[in-house]
C-alpha cells in the first residue's frame, strides 16, 4: 500500500501544475493561489488530526515556531512566484526551473548544516540535475520574443524561495510533529496570500472568476492536498529512500499531461534534459 501511495503522491503532485495552469488562463494568479491555499490548509489539518498531533501545538518552542513561520513565508513567496510563472510561460519550462530548488537545497544544506556524507555523489547528482534543467528551459529565439522573459524570473524566484523553505523548515521542524509543522506553515501561506490579494485590491476579481477556472483552481488545491496525504502515508509506512525519488519524479507526470492537455511537445534537447534530471534526482535520493 505504501508503494501505491508513493506513486499516487507523484501523480497528484504532477497534476497540480496542470490543473493550476487550466485555472489561471484568465484568472489572476495571486487570487488563484489564495483560493487554492484554503483547500490545502484544510487538507493539512486533516493530516494533523489523523496523526493525532493537534494536542502538541502548545508545546512548540518559540525558536521552532519562528522558523516555521519564516518557512511558511518562503513557501508563500514560492507559490506566488510559481503560479505567476505558470500563467506566463509553458509548463515544460517552468516546472524544471522550479525543481532546481533541489540543487539549491543541497548546496545550502552542505554549506549551512555541513551535510558532507557522500558529498561526491551529491555534487555529481546536483551537476547532472543542473545540466538537465538548462537543456529543458532552452527556447527558440522566436518563442522568447513572443512570450518575454517574465516567466523565467518568476520561476527562478520560485526555486530560490522553495530552497529557503526546506532550509528554514529543517530548523523549525526540530521537535515538532511533521504534519503539525506543515499545517502551521500552510496557515502562514494562507494569511500571506490573502494579504497580498487585499493589498493589491484583487479581492474584487473573485466574483469575476469563470466557473470552469474556479473548479480547476479548487481541483489544483485538492491535488496538492491529496499528494501530501499520500506522501506522508508512504513515508510513515514505507522505505523513505524509495518513496522520496518516486515523489520527485512527478515532473514526468507533469510533462506527460502537458503534452496531452496543452500539446507542449519536448524537443530532443528537452527530452535529454528530462532524462538527466531524472538521473540526477535518483542519484541523490538513492545513493546520497
Amino acid at each position: 500500500m505504501w508503494l501505491i501511495a508513493a506513486c499516487l503522491s507523484a501523480v497528484f503532485a504532477g497534476l497540480t501544475a496542470i490543473l493550476a495552469k487550466c485555472g489561471i488562463k484568465n484568472t489572476d494568479s495571486d487570487v488563484a493561489t489564495a483560493l487554492r491555499t484554503v483547500v490545502v490548509l484544510l487538507f493539512s489539518w486533516v493530516m494533523v488530526f489523523v496523526a493525532g498531533s493537534a494536542g502538541t501545538i502548545t508545546s512548540i518552542e518559540p525558536k521552532s515556531l519562528i522558523f516555521l513561520i519564516l518557512s511558511g513565508l518562503a513557501t508563500g513567496a514560492s507559490w506566488i512566484c510559481y503560479f505567476k510563472a505558470l500563467s506566463l510561460g509553458d509548463i515544460n519550462k517552468v516546472v524544471p526551473i522550479d525543481k532546481s530548488s533541489t540543487v539549491l537545497s543541497v548546496l545550502l544544506a552542505v554549506i549551512i548544516f555541513t551535510e558532507r556524507d557522500n558529498l561526491a555523489v551529491k555534487l555529481i547528482g546536483t551537476a547532472i540535475l543542473a545540466v538537465g534543467i538548462f537543456l529543458m528551459i532552452e527556447k527558440k529565439a522566436e518563442a522568447q520574443k513572443q512570450s518575454g522573459r517574465g516567466w523565467f524570473i518568476y520561476a527562478v524566484l520560485s526555486a530560490v524561495f522553495a530552497a529557503l523553505t526546506s532550509i528554514l523548515a529543517k530548523v523549525g521542524i526540530s521537535g515538532v510533529e511533521s504534519n503539525l509543522g506543515t499545517a502551521i506553515r500552510t496557515g502562514v501561506v494562507l494569511l500571506m496570500a490573502w494579504c497580498i490579494v487585499f493589498a493589491k485590491g484583487k479581492h474584487r476579481r473573485i466574483k469575476e472568476i469563470n466557473k470552469g477556472e474556479f473548479v480547476f483552481i479548487l481541483l489544483s488545491g485538492l491535488a496538492t492536498g491529496t499528494s501530501w496525504l499520500c506522501y506522508y502515508y508512504a513515508i510513515q509506512n514505507g522505505v523513505v529512500s524509495v518513496v522520496v525519488p518516486i515523489d520527485k519524479l512527478s515532473i514526468v507526470v507533469t510533462v506527460l499531461f502537458s503534452y496531452i492537455v496543452f500539446k507542449e511537445k519536448l524537443s530532443i534537447k528537452s527530452f535529454i534534459g528530462l532524462c538527466l534530471m531524472i538521473t540526477g534526482t535518483l542519484a541523490m535520493a538513492i545513493w546520497a
